[in-house]
């Protein structure tokens, strides 16, 4: 059970530390989350990509990234011969409200550190990294 109380408790103060930057920036929390995912996960640059390694909604992501295109925060791109995959990049005008984000990423990654020694710091980004593969293979029979 203190696992599941642990996981809801980091979502909820993960919620309270982003909140206050869409809000500062005018923006959803989904186009926030975009723009942290294309900053900190730039080969992941599409639409699908977002999708899939967040399991977004697909209506969802499309309307945050057009209203992102609109205010000049965001573009899309093809590669040569494929019009099919679109790919995102960050614009100027989105690098303060990414900076703000990440910042506050940077900061909750410390607060929730305090007190942990390197190798305990390492074992831990160990054992997430092994429990975000989990996750992604029992999804992968979802999409």
């Amino acid at each position: 059970m203190e696992f599941w109380d642990h996981l809801f408790l980091f979502k909820r103060l993960y919620d309270q530390t982003m909140d206050p930057i869409a809000q500062q920036w005018d923006l959803t929390r989904m186009e926030l989350d975009i723009l942290l995912f294309l900053a900190n996960a730039p080969a992941y640059d599409t639409a699908a990509d977002i999708v899939e390694r967040r399991r977004l909604t697909k209506s969802h992501v499309s309307v945050s990234i057009h209203s992102l295109i609109r205010r000049g925060w965001l573009e899309r791109s093809y590669l040569p011969g494929n019009r099919k995959s679109a790919h995102l990049r960050l614009l100027p005008a989105s690098s303060s409200a990414v900076a703000d984000g990440q910042a506050a990423q940077a900061a909750l990654r410390v607060q929730l550190s305090q007190g942990m020694t390197t190798e305990e710091r390492a074992a831990l980004e160990s054992a997430f990294t092994r429990i975000g593969e989990n996750l992604r293979l029992a999804f992968k029979g979802d999409a």
